[in-house]
C-alpha cells in the first residue's frame, strides 16, 4: 500500500468516524459527571484535640493528619488517616489510660469514632486491650466491638472474646464467647 492510497482511505474514513461522534455523547458526559460525589476535604497536620465534659478535662488526642470531609449531600466527618494518640484523664487531671491506633474516623451526626488497625489501650490499673476495631460511642459513653478483643490483665491473666463492651475508663469490660487463662488469688473463702 503507498501513500496515496493511505491518505485516500484516512480522508474517506474520517468523515464516517466524526459522524458515529455525535451530539448525544456530549449529552452523556454530563448527565455522568453530574452524578460525582461532591465533597470538601480540609487538611490539618499535627493536629491536638481535647475533650472535656463539665469544664473537666478527659481525654487528649494527638493526630499526625487530620482531614474533615464534607460530602454536599450526608453527614461530615473527621478522618485521621495516619492514626491518633489519645491520653485519658482521670479527675486529679493525671493521665490514666492511653488509645493508640493506625487509623480513626469520627463521624459527627453519628457521634461515634471508629478506632481501626492495630488499636491498643492501657487502663489505670494497667490491663491491655488490643484489637483491630474499637467503637467510641460518645452517647451511651461506652466503647464497644464486634470484633475479636484481645485483653492481657495486670495481674498476667490474658483473654480474648467478641461483642466487646467496656465503659470509656475501661475499669470494667464484658464480653462473650470468650478463652482465657485467669490468675486466682489464694485464700478466698466462699
Amino acid at each position: 500500500m503507498n501513500i496515496r492510497t493511505f491518505l485516500y482511505a484516512w480522508l474517506l474514513g474520517m468523515p464516517i468516524l466524526l459522524a458515529s461522534c455525535g451530539d448525544d455523547d456530549l449529552k452523556n458526559v454530563s448527565s455522568i459527571s453530574s452524578e460525582k460525589i461532591a465533597l470538601t476535604r480540609d487538611r490539618t497536620y499535627g493536629v491536638e484535640i481535647t475533650y472535656s465534659d463539665s469544664a473537666r478535662v478527659k481525654a487528649v488526642g494527638n493526630a499526625p493528619i487530620l482531614d474533615k470531609v464534607t460530602p454536599k449531600t450526608g453527614g461530615s466527618y473527621q478522618e485521621m488517616i495516619k492514626g491518633v494518640k489519645i491520653d485519658f484523664y482521670n479527675p486529679k487531671g493525671t493521665i490514666d489510660g492511653t488509645l493508640v491506633c493506625d487509623y480513626a474516623i469520627r463521624k459527627d451526626s453519628e457521634l461515634k469514632t471508629e478506632f481501626r488497625k492495630n488499636v491498643v489501650v492501657k487502663n489505670a490499673d494497667g490491663s491491655t486491650f488490643s484489637s483491630e476495631e474499637l467503637i467510641w460511642d460518645e452517647a451511651r459513653k461506652l466503647f464497644y466491638s464486634n470484633q475479636k478483643v484481645y485483653v492481657r490483665g495486670s495481674d498476667g491473666s490474658i483473654g480474648e472474646g467478641i461483642n466487646f463492651e467496656a465503659p470509656q475508663d475501661f475499669s470494667t469490660y464484658k464480653m462473650s464467647t470468650t478463652t482465657g487463662e485467669l490468675n486466682m488469688k489464694e485464700g478466698i473463702a466462699p
